[in-house]
C-alpha cells in the first residue's frame, strides 16, 4: 500500500490497471486491505473546471476512487486540532493519469476540481449512509464552499 500523505489517517493507495483484449479492470476496494467499511457508494461526473467541496465530516470517512476518465486536483486540509499537521494543506493530481483510492477521515477538509476538458469521474464509498437510514437524519457534513472560508480550491 502506498501512503503519500503527511496527514494521519489519510491513505492514498496506487491502483493497478489490468489490460487485455476486452478492455481494462481496476480493483477499487478490498476488505482484506482496509479497515474502512463502506455503507453505500456513488459515482459522480464533474464538469471541467468545476469544484466539489470543500467540506468535512464529524464522524464519516470517505473512500474516493479516482481512475478516470479525466483528472482532478484533490485538495486536503487537516482541520483536526490535535493533529501534528493541523491547518496544513496538500494538493494531489489524481484520476486517469494517477489511479488512486483515497481514504479521508473525519476532520480532514476535502474537495476536488476537474482539470480535464471532457470532465472527470469519481466514485465514493463512504462508511455512513447519506442522511442516515431512510434519509431521516441530519447530514454529517460541514460545508465550507458556501461561506467565506480559509479552504479555497483554486
Amino acid at each position: 500500500m502506498d501512503t503519500n500523505s503527511a496527514f494521519s489517517g489519510v491513505i492514498i493507495k496506487s491502483l493497478k490497471q489490468w489490460d487485455d483484449d476486452r478492455g481494462w479492470l481496476v480493483e477499487t476496494f478490498r476488505d482484506d486491505e482496509s479497515a474502512h467499511k463502506p455503507a453505500m457508494s456513488y459515482i459522480s461526473h464533474t464538469k471541467y473546471n468545476v469544484s466539489r467541496g470543500p467540506h468535512e465530516h464529524h464522524t464519516q470517512s470517505d473512500l474516493f476512487v479516482f481512475v478516470g476518465y479525466g483528472d482532478f486536483e484533490l485538495y486536503l486540509w487537516d482541520n483536526r486540532k490535535d493533529s501534528p499537521t493541523y491547518k496544513q494543506k496538500e494538493v494531489h493530481k489524481v484520476g486517469a493519469s494517477n489511479k488512486v483510492s483515497v481514504i479521508v477521515p473525519p476532520g480532514v477538509v476535502h474537495g476536488y476540481k476537474s482539470i480535464s476538458e471532457k470532465g472527470s469521474l469519481s466514485i465514493n464509498y463512504p462508511d455512513k449512509l447519506y442522511a442516515g437510514k431512510n434519509k431521516a437524519e441530519k447530514v454529517d457534513e460541514i460545508r465550507h464552499e458556501d461561506k467565506d472560508s480559509e479552504y479555497t480550491i483554486e
